[in-house]
């Protein structure tokens, strides 16, 4: 290996994520001398990190399987500040006990991500709450803010994008907060370099002057991309809101979708940011995508490679299982934990014992999917009605209890697109 590369460096440049860095050939030979610790905040302004924060954790990844020690860092302590970064207006500040209560579920949730128990180069967790939450004001502004001048701060992105539309000393004052994050991760944990995303450049800057210039210490620093969709839309929302990595608040079988949804135009750099897979192996699957794109093959290994690594093997199976039963048009194999996930976001009407034995117009009718009994009866002669995936013919059907799947559920459904719910309740 030549002083000039690592192969961490070739790794991320080869698949375009680095966007900024301190000097490449330093950088290099600075992770070629030794094994080295970096490290990636993630602030708890809510109970789950979403789609967003995988770029981070999965560089976090991609250091630690080149033999260097990654740092998670909850910003217990920060995430009661609020980071101004890519905000046009100001943050709603949390409660102490609703930021704690996050960092909590944050540390839980990294774990999916980097190993904690991979002996000499083991990730690390750490909160900055454990430092920040006893500093003193005073020896703070004495000892760390006389080594920040206000004509600096002002210029950084963050700030300066904000000076039109205003921005509070709260906010104001976080990039003093970071910087001093990573001067005690170095003193701490030996930690020489900070990763993030681009826009907290001027945060992570600010860092590696604090340390040199409080300890004389050399530091590092490393963004990737900010990720958006070749559209414009941001990434990690969809049609349903923001798509989180806890699976109680998207499910295993929508973060697939999520995935097998990209478009042509982005299914590659995708490919190359988010999966571990061989770069060889993912320009084969450009070439195919070129050449047979109704075959959607990348986006099919993108979803699965994704929704295995943040929900793991079991995951994964639920969400091939659901998409396969649904692209078959029966659901009757599916469990009731299966189901929950695959109609989560289908409007429900529950249904007592007694409704069945019911006609089968009339529950059209009560749930919606008819606007009266005639129409009811129209869309039932006409085929037009499926329950759990398969046709009904005949006006006079009823509901029976052949029809209920495991939780309760009866899947109906008018036409290719339109569904409904409607399950049994529990006595």
């Amino acid at each position: 290996m030549s002083a000039r590369s690592h192969p961490f460096l070739e790794d991320l440049a080869a698949r375009e994520l680095i966007v900024d860095s301190t000097p490449r050939e330093e950088l290099a030979a600075h992770l070629g001398e030794a094994r080295r610790s970096a490290y990636i905040g993630f602030d708890p302004t809510a109970d789950s990190l979403h789609v967003g924060n995988l770029l981070g954790l999965t560089l976090l990844r991609r250091l630690q399987l080149r033999d260097h020690r990654p740092i998670v860092l909850v910003g217990g302590g920060t995430g009661l500040i609020g980071d101004p970064s890519g905000r046009a207006g100001e943050r709603a500040l949390n409660e102490l006990e609703t930021v704690r209560a996050n960092a909590e579920r944050l540390k839980r949730q990294v774990s999916r991500f980097v190993d904690f128990d991979r002996g000499a180069n083991a990730a690390l967790l750490v909160d900055n709450y454990e430092w920040l939450g006893s500093v003193s004001l005073i020896p703070f502004l004495r000892d760390v803010g006389k080594h920040f001048s206000i004509n600096v701060m002002l210029a950084k992105e963050s700030v300066s994008a904000r000076l039109a539309t205003g921005i509070s000393y709260t906010e104001f004052s976080y990039q003093l907060l970071q910087a001093y994050d990573f001067r005690e991760l170095a003193r701490r944990h030996d930690c020489t370099m900070q990763m993030g995303g681009s826009d907290q450049w001027g945060n992570i800057t600010a860092g590696i002057e604090l340390i040199r210039r409080m300890d004389a210490g050399a530091a590092h620093g490393l963004t990737h991309p900010l990720v958006a969709r070749s559209d414009g839309t941001k990434m990690g929302k969809s049609e349903t809101g923001t798509v989180w990595l806890d699976a109680d608040k998207t499910s295993p079988y929508e973060m697939y979708q999520f995935w097998i949804n990209t478009p042509d135009a982005d299914v590659i750099r995708f490919l190359k940011f988010y999966t571990f897979l061989p770069l060889a192996e993912i320009v084969a699957l450009g070439e195919t995508t070129e050449h047979a794109p109704e075959k959607r093959e990348a986006q099919r290994v993108l979803a699965r490679e994704v929704t295995q690594l943040v929900h793991g093997d079991d995951g994964l199976r639920d969400a091939e299982t659901i998409t396969a039963s649904l692209f078959a048009g029966d659901v009757t194999g599916l469990s009731a934990a299966q189901l929950e996930q695959a109609f989560a976001a289908a409007p429900t009407t529950a249904l007592a014992a007694d409704d069945l034995g019911t006609p089968l117009v009339d529950v059209l009718v009560r749930v919606g999917l008819a606007e009266s009994k005639r129409r009811g009866r129209e869309l039932l002669t006409t085929g037009a009605i499926q329950v759990n995936g398969r046709k009904v013919s005949g006006a006079d059907a009823v509901l029976s209890g052949d029809a209920v799947l495991p939780g309760g559920f009866v899947v109906l459904q008018r036409g290719k697109k339109t569904f409904h719910i409607a399950r049994l309740e529990k006595k």
